[in-house]
């Protein structure tokens, strides 16, 4: 099977945001523009997060997810406070072909099977993040990876496998927006005791690193943010612009944040990637 690469837009009020470790969220852009270029440049799938949906206890993409989902037509996963049957409805309806659960699903792991049983396995990402503890076994995290759960990330990793969901988003919330590299050991212990597909998630920051967690990490699929979000700004900047009163924009302009993250665009990635004899769809 091919390996996909899947952008991944966090997503605050209308705007795209990132952060490391999950803080500092600054504004990038509007996603609707990033999301567009990714798709016309040979993205597998897109994920859209709602960062702050936890905090509020609700999604708040429904208009966006319609709009995304009239205008590109590959794979959309979302997530972000969905805690219910009819919250996943609602956002499938929308336009979502996926949705990504965390927060709710370790609040109520029932959540899981009820909405593979309604929906159909493939519909549902469990998304684990997690944090490696002194003692090197890797805890579970809630609510965009501000809350301990107690829980160990790879007991959670079979259960959710159990409890019927179809994918498993990993990500090392130490890892994460560093441009450090995956967590290899994190993203092969999961990806080698579940019988289902890993989407490796966080701490990219070059194209290396991505073959290195297909290689090494056993990955079946690649979620991707920074490296490709520094490259749109820094070569398009159009895409970026009509956003000055949304929030502090300087970040863009500095250059603060890019100093581990050697960007790179979809094409580059891809062709990288089959040149090292990694199956991919639409390398050229």
């Amino acid at each position: 099977m091919p390996v996909r690469i899947i952008p991944r837009l966090d997503i605050k009020g209308p705007n795209l945001v990132k952060g490391i470790n999950f803080e500092g969220l600054r504004v990038l852009g509007k996603p609707e523009r990033f999301a567009r270029h990714y798709y016309e440049n040979g993205a597998d799938e897109l994920i859209y997060m709602d960062a702050v949906a936890s905090l509020y206890g609700r999604n708040s993409l429904l208009h966006m997810i319609e709009k995304t989902a009239a205008e590109i037509f590959i794979p959309l996963t979302v997530g972000g406070g969905l805690r219910s049957v009819g919250d996943i409805k609602e956002v499938l309806r929308a336009g979502a072909d996926k949705v990504s659960l965390n927060t709710a699903a370790l609040a109520r792991p029932g959540l899981v099977r009820e909405a593979s049983r309604a929906f159909g396995s493939s519909t549902v990402v469990v998304s684990i993040e997690a944090i490696r503890k002194p003692d090197g076994e890797y805890e579970a995290y809630t609510d965009y990876g501000r809350e301990c759960t107690g829980v160990n990330a790879m007991d959670w990793a079979r259960k959710a496998v159990d409890l019927g969901a179809g994918e498993l988003m990993v990500t090392s919330i130490d890892r994460e927006g560093t441009g450090k590299g995956f967590d290899l050991e994190l993203i092969r212990s999961i990806a080698e005791a579940v019988p289902i597909p890993v989407i490796a998630c966080g701490g990219a920051g070059s194209i290396q690193h991505v073959q290195d967690v297909l290689e090494q990490g056993s990955a079946d699929a690649v979620c991707l943010a920074s490296i490709l979000h520094y490259r749109v700004i820094a070569k398009k900047r159009e895409l970026t612009d009509d956003y000055a009163g949304e929030g502090n924009t300087e970040f863009m302009e500095s250059g603060r944040g890019f100093s581990n993250i050697k960007a790179a665009g979809m094409d580059e990635i891809k062709r990288h990637l089959a040149q090292n004899g990694i199956d991919c769809r639409h390398a050229v």
